[in-house]
């Protein structure tokens, strides 16, 4: 599985000030993207079979960030340990910035994920500062 380094940022002090404020989807602790472009059209239980297969787990605080073959859509699947969340984000010009890798996913900090979100190019940033909106 390949990762990037970029400056830490404390994901499990963000998951619980979620806890603490109510909010319904609780921020993951990891991320993951499938490297691969994913049929978006398919549902959470197909993508939840594509993580099972790839050895990715189906609990705890886990996100996985699926793309279309054109990159201008990403779908978000949220595992939180009650049950599972999907979302989608469209950019309407560009594309999101993807890894080239032989891996069938790579791994993301929470900062990554942001810029990731954001439509910036995650992998040539090695700053510490987070876009204030993601989604």
């Amino acid at each position: 599985m390949a990762t990037a380094a970029v400056g830490p940022r404390n994901c499990a002090a963000a998951a619980a000030a979620d806890r603490a404020e109510g909010r319904l989807i609780r921020l993951p602790l990891q991320w993951f993207l499938a490297v691969e472009p994913i049929d978006l059209p398919c549902g959470m239980d197909r993508l939840l079979v594509w993580v099972q297969r790839s050895g990715g787990a189906a609990s705890g605080s886990l996100g996985y960030v699926f793309r279309n073959r054109a990159g201008s859509r990403i779908k978000l699947l949220l595992i939180d340990g009650t049950g599972a969340w999907l979302s989608v984000r469209r950019l309407h010009a560009g594309r999101f910035h993807w890894p080239r890798s032989s891996d069938v996913k790579c791994e993301l900090s929470c900062e990554q994920f942001a810029w990731l979100c954001a439509g910036v190019d995650w992998m040539r940033l090695s700053t510490s500062v987070v876009p204030e909106h993601t989604f």
